[in-house]
């Protein structure tokens, strides 16, 4: 059931980032009947039931949002999430065993690498271990891309390990301008991915209208059509 809950939840991310309502109510469906159904097979097997993740979750958002349903005053964002931070900080000194503990920690291992650079941007922010701004993030991202192009020029018999480790920094800063623009890579690549399965779609039936196929034209005649989509689009 694993792959199945990951396909329902990406089809729901879809369905928001198309802003396709109708098919939203449905994908929630589907993704919660998937919740039902694992709390069930727990239950089935003396675990626990739907009711105790329920209460779980209630105890942990009164627990976590002391501002929203307690006495603790937050006058804006930033005393909220100071209020939040300081309850989780209290919950991890709680915990077994807290020392060697790291914020760090509790990460999910199937995360996509994306979202995993993203979350552990997320924490390192927490306590201020971060970019100030959008524009030191960008400065980050060229500098990584100088040193990869460093990496592509040399000789050296590491070369191809070290080439590696420079796309994986370039990977990694770029997730985290994400983040820093207030919103999740995962998100912003699924679009540029769609958009290119758009208008490569496109390119190949114009080149199919022309008689053609793609293995009969040169680099610069798809480059044409598709500079050509490009401007249909933008009109």
């Amino acid at each position: 059931m694993k792959g199945l809950l990951l396909e329902e939840a990406y089809e729901v991310i879809d369905a928001v980032n198309a802003r396709d309502f109708e098919g939203l109510e449905d994908e929630l469906g589907d993704l919660l009947f998937l919740v039902v159904f694992y709390a069930r097979l727990a239950e089935e097997d003396g675990r626990f039931a739907m009711d105790a993740v329920i209460e779980h979750l209630h105890a942990k958002l009164v627990r976590r949002h002391p501002h929203v349903f307690r006495e603790v005053q937050a006058r804006n964002a930033e005393e909220a999430l100071a209020s939040w931070l300081a309850v989780k900080d209290k919950e991890r000194a709680a915990a077994k065993n807290p020392a060697g503990k790291s914020i760090l920690d509790g990460l999910p291992a199937s995360l996509p690498s994306t979202l995993e650079a993203y979350e552990l941007g997320v924490r390192a922010g927490e306590v201020g271990f971060d970019w100030p701004d959008p524009s030191a993030v960008l400065d980050k991202i060229e500098e990584e891309v100088r040193e990869l192009r460093q990496e592509l020029a040399s000789k050296s018999a590491d070369a191809a390990a070290r080439r590696q480790e420079e796309l994986g920094d370039l990977f990694f800063a770029v997730a985290n301008l994400a983040r820093s623009l207030r919103t999740d890579p995962e998100s912003c690549l699924r679009r540029a991915n769609q958009k290119f399965q758009r208008r490569f779609r496109a390119m190949e039936e114009e080149i199919v209208k022309s008689g053609r196929k793609l293995q009969d034209c040169s680099l610069e005649e798809m480059e044409a059509i598709w500079t050509q989509v490009k401007a249909r689009e933008a009109r």
